[in-house]
């Protein structure tokens, strides 16, 4: 891969480069950005990685957050108030797979080498348009090959899923001994956050440019065995359909899974994602008859604001019977009903449980027929 001879750098980077460059420290263009620009895929803001300690960069800069500054990352915020990462070069001294002690003071080539992959470890200077591969990464991403840089058995933990995230996203292969080491130290993903795991799950769904290709290495190397033991094998029977849905973490883990709140309670979910998970999979084997339209009906008032979830995953006959249902805007809860609970107690029902109880009674009637859901005929059924 030939580097082009300039990159399109926003203005509010070149400034912060200039900033520090003027101020006698080296500066330069790293990260994830980088190599989508060469891959010629969509990025965000281009991270910068500078000789300049933390202290030194919040000196030089008006406003700043020190969003990792134990770690050297320091943002700089522009006149729009965005924020740029600007992180002193740094070496590790140790890590436990999953914090590292990081040293300062040390060479852009240092910096690069504690990167976990060759295709993250390309720099570029965005005022001298030189660049910086010291690992090949460039040479990595015609290949389209995800290797580490240097011994992959002393990279990070969380970089093992990272791999797998990069490799379903670009279609990218996974070097032999990255790969073969993902697979040995399989065990120490159970040292990770729940959080830390979720993300890079859910990221990679909607990244993969097919989710049974993650879904796949995920299960080759272990990881779904210690984080997503709901998913079992048997999930390759829906695969066609798998990478048909759309790019939704929530339904596509709900799907997999035989017990979708159990395995997003692991993953330390929303509340809300935990009762999306749990309502999949209490409705998902419980499809309405699409010849009946009242039986959809009262499929429709008991699965609630779960349909549309309910609805992706239907086969095509019941989900064309259910939406033609829906369009008809039938009356499916007690608030649809044409009299209130005032009206009933005015017609003689006893105040309190009793009032419910003949609400839901009627609702049962309507939801059989909806031309009943008249004022008339229900105070004439009380």
């Amino acid at each position: 891969m030939t580097f082009p001879s300039k990159l399109e750098i926003p203005r509010e980077v070149l400034n912060i480069a200039k900033k520090l460059e003027d101020a006698g420290y080296e500066t330069w263009c790293v990260g994830g950005a980088i190599r989508d620009t060469l891959l010629g895929a969509p990025h965000n803001d281009f991270d910068l990685t500078t000789a300049a300690p933390p202290p030194e960069v919040q000196k030089l800069f008006k406003r700043t957050v020190p969003v990792g500054i134990e770690h050297g990352t320091v943002a700089v915020l522009d006149a729009h108030n965005q924020p740029h990462e600007v992180t002193t070069f740094r070496k590790d001294i140790k890590t436990d797979g999953r914090h590292a002690v990081v040293e300062f003071g040390v060479s852009l080539i240092d910096d690069l080498a504690r990167r976990d992959f060759t295709i993250n470890a390309i720099a570029y200077h965005p005022l001298k348009h030189e660049w910086r591969d010291p690992f090949e990464g460039a040479l990595d991403l015609e290949k389209k090959l995800i290797r580490s840089v240097g011994d992959p058995n002393w990279r990070f933990q969380e970089d093992y899923l990272r791999a797998l995230r990069f490799s379903a996203r670009f279609e990218f292969r996974i070097h032999a001994r990255t790969l073969e080491a993902a697979k040995a130290n399989a065990q120490g993903l159970g040292q990770l956050s729940a959080e830390r795991v979720r993300d890079e799950w859910f990221k990679g769904i909607q990244t993969a440019v097919r989710v049974s290709k993650l879904l796949a290495l995920w299960m080759d190397v272990g990881a779904a065995r210690i984080w997503l033991p709901e998913i079992g094998r048997g999930w390759e029977e829906g695969k066609k359909q798998l990478d048909k849905l759309p790019r939704d973490p929530v339904l596509i883990t709900a799907f997999l899974a035989t017990d979708p709140a159990s395995l997003l309670t692991r993953l330390k979910a929303a509340n809300r994602d935990i009762e999306r998970g749990r309502a999949i999979g209490k409705w998902r084997d419980r499809y309405p008859d699409a010849k009946h339209p009242a039986v959809i009906r009262h499929w429709l008032a008991q699965v609630g604001e779960s349909v549309d979830d309910l609805l992706t995953l239907a086969p095509d006959g019941v989900a064309k019977a259910v939406t033609a249902i829906r369009a008809t805007n039938p009356p499916l809860g007690l608030k649809d009903l044409a009299v209130k609970g005032d009206e009933l107690i005015a017609a003689g029902v006893r105040p309190g449980p009793d009032v419910g109880e003949v609400l839901k009674r009627l609702l049962g009637e309507v939801l059989d027929d909806p031309d009943k859901n008249t004022k008339e005929y229900l105070l004439s059924r009380v």
